[in-house]
């Protein structure tokens, strides 16, 4: 069944362009978390805008489960090399204070 022959049964008035458009606000995204132990953590998600799961459930379709975490260690990822907020907390253990990164004023 396509997407056109859904939509008239399911959803008479919309076209498959505007079902799309619908569902493009519906991301996966990972959320990557250093751990103190040298570790990384990665939780793998998806958004879920009103439109969409509402268009979801119009044409009787369902997002999966949201994948469980998965932590592996820093070397097997490939991580962007950005400090993260906890790295330029004055808070942080071991901290002095904020500092500027190099080449930045």
């Amino acid at each position: 069944m396509t997407l056109k022959q859904r939509l008239s049964a399911l959803a008479p008035g919309l076209t498959p362009r505007q079902a799309l458009d619908q569902l493009a606000g519906v991301q996966m995204l990972d959320v990557v978390m250093p751990t103190t132990d040298g570790r990384t953590l990665v939780l793998s998600r998806y958004t879920q805008p009103d439109a969409g799961v509402r268009l979801l459930q119009q044409l009787k379709l369902v997002l999966p489960e949201q994948p469980q975490p998965r932590l592996s260690t820093a070397q097997n990822l490939d991580l962007p090399a950005s400090q993260c907020s906890e790295d330029l907390s004055e808070s942080a253990p071991g901290k002095q204070g904020l500092s500027t990164p190099p080449g930045q004023k």
